[in-house]
């Protein structure tokens, strides 16, 4: 069976979040989020923790160094030694390069990358509806073509870098949650990663 050390990649509103965590409950793998990972170091207060609060508070944007400093000591704990499922790292070419150097140096290189393919309108009412549901002010026209921008100028590029290696899956993300995660589950059975049965 092929080791499930997995990529999720999607625009906002892609549903990339919620389909990574019922994969990686699937295949029994941490979903790792660096929002979720920078939340966990700063409520610990971890000193790597203290150093994004600190960015964090001040509005600037953590950097690829430290983004990728916080990726390689989750990777490094016992449950992600079986596997993974990054959700929003990497997410430009900086960080691939950063990524690949601690995977290759211990021999375990990414096995799949699932593509999220959802059409820009679709995922702008999709954010539309969760800003209603959700009070979300962020979640505005202006600042939602201005994420969907950052994704597509950032994120292209490194889609092709791992298309070169041929191990990227394009998933259709319209449907429903289960419709679309049915199609995850099989391009990966495809690859040979499937759940391991206890």
């Amino acid at each position: 069976m092929t080791a499930a050390r997995l990529l999720i990649v999607g625009p906002q509103g892609s549903g990339k979040g919620t389909q990574g965590v019922r994969i990686a409950e699937l295949l029994s793998v941490p979903a790792v989020s660096t929002g979720d990972v920078f939340r966990a170091n700063v409520s610990q207060g971890t000193p790597l923790g203290q150093q994004v609060k600190a960015i964090i508070d001040a509005g600037d944007l953590v950097p690829d160094a430290l983004t990728g400093e916080i990726v390689r000591d989750r990777l490094a704990q016992a449950d992600a030694a079986e596997g993974f499922l990054l959700d929003g790292y990497p997410r430009n070419l900086g960080q691939v390069s950063d990524l690949d150097e601690f995977l290759d140096g211990r021999g375990e290189p990414l096995t799949a990358v699932i593509e999220l393919v959802v059409p820009r309108e679709e995922s702008i009412r999709r954010i539309a509806v969760r800003a209603a549901e959700q009070g979300r002010a962020d979640d505005n026209d202006e600042s939602i073509a201005k994420r969907l921008a950052i994704y597509e100028s950032e994120t292209a590029p490194i889609l092709e870098v791992f298309r070169g290696r041929g191990i990227v899956d394009q998933v259709d993300g319209v449907g429903s949650l289960d419709e679309v995660f049915g199609r995850i589950v099989d391009a990966l059975a495809a690859r040979g990663i499937t759940a391991t049965v206890a």
